[in-house]
């Protein structure tokens, strides 16, 4: 590890100097790649000389107790040292393997979340509006930019499906772990006897994929143009401006109708479209080398059960990781950040795990 430290660290050096250059400086395409490869050291090597600079004094103290003849007041600064700097060395040490763990390719990426309401009937896609409402709530307490691309609402006010996107540095690597089913049990408010109700909602957190990453072949893709229904007044509804686009080798299938526009609909369903064609890709990768990188928290697989939300006791549970807080209403408002946070660490413990097995 330590060996890669060094080259790494010489690495940047480099980088540190080249983006100095005015050469370097003046090419904008080339600073901005040599900019991301700088910042992506960045953590690795401040840990690093972190520890460096602890193991100098380690080395020192135990130089000074080995050598022995300290009077008692040297001795004991000299053990206090050495112990100070052994305990900074080792949380050093195990934070840079936690560093060096082969990051996402993704992680930087802004998403597409799907959301549909599951078991439950109406329950569920009240359910699905106040998890779109969720996730909206703290894109924008992060300064995301969030849009809706397609939606499917209830007379109630609820969702039968829902897809938008969410846009912002490491919107991917916050949002990755919700891919699955969210289970909800709450006193709906047509029940006049008060009795529970248990619901679900799939929600699906696809990578947005842009045209450069994925090209698609125009022949792959039949299009079809149709008149809009549901809500949206009689231009929405006289003009063809709902589009239907279908993905010939798999037969996936996006529709969009919530623009007026034509062109809006087709854009949003391409981008929708992209994304799962995309995500189709990666799982066929993964399911390849799935026994050298299988995780213990999950990050796609739909039809399992990874949250429930439960309304009478303010309780959420995340069955992944036993998580369990109560404070169900502050989560619902979007305060997302003790259960990410918990699930991220849960996987690198998982993949350091099974990086020492």
């Amino acid at each position: 590890m330590f060996e890669k430290l060094e080259i790494m660290e010489r690495r940047f050096c480099e980088l540190s100097e080249r983006l100095s250059d005015p050469g370097v400086i003046s090419d904008n395409k080339l600073y901005a790649q040599l900019m991301k490869e700088y910042k992506s050291l960045d953590p690795i090597i401040e840990k690093f000389r972190d520890y460096k600079r602890a193991k100098a004094s380690f080395d020192e103290a135990k130089e000074l107790l080995d050598a022995g003849g300290l009077d008692r007041d040297f001795r004991d600064m000299a053990q206090e040292e050495y112990d100070t700097s052994r305990e900074a060395m080792e949380k050093a040490e195990e934070e840079l393997k936690v560093l060096l763990l082969p990051k996402d390719p993704n992680d930087d990426k802004n998403v597409i979340i799907e959301i549909r309401g599951g078991a439950g009937g109406e329950e569920a896609s009240l359910f699905a509006n106040s998890l779109y409402r969720m996730y909206t709530m703290y894109a924008e307490a992060h300064g995301w930019k969030q849009e809706v691309l397609t939606a499917n609402p209830t007379e109630l006010g609820g969702f039968k499906e829902i897809s938008f996107s969410i846009e912002g540095d490491g919107a991917y690597s916050r949002l990755k772990y919700e891919s699955g089913v969210h289970r909800v049990q709450r006193v709906p408010e047509t029940e006049s006897q008060g009795r529970i109700h248990t619901s679900t909602v799939t929600v699906a957190v696809l990578v947005e994929a842009d045209e450069v990453e994925l090209e698609i072949d125009p022949t792959d893709l039949k299009i079809d143009y149709f008149r809009a229904s549901g809500a949206g007044g009689q231009h929405i509804n006289k003009t063809e401006s709902a589009v239907r686009i279908t993905y010939l080798p798999t037969n996936v299938v996006v529709e969009c109708q919530d623009e007026r526009s034509q062109h809006k609909n087709k854009d949003k369903a391409m981008k929708i479209l992209r994304s799962r064609i995309y995500e189709a890709m990666q799982e066929e990768q993964d399911a390849k080398i799935a026994s050298e990188r299988k995780m213990q928290v999950g990050t796609g697989d739909r039809s399992e059960r990874i949250r429930t939300y439960n309304y009478p006791q303010g309780r959420l549970t995340d069955h992944r990781i036993g998580l369990t807080l109560y404070r169900l209403e502050d989560v619902l408002n979007g305060n997302l950040d003790e259960v990410f946070d918990a699930l991220a660490t849960a996987d690198q413990a998982a993949k350091l795990a099974n990086q020492e097995a």
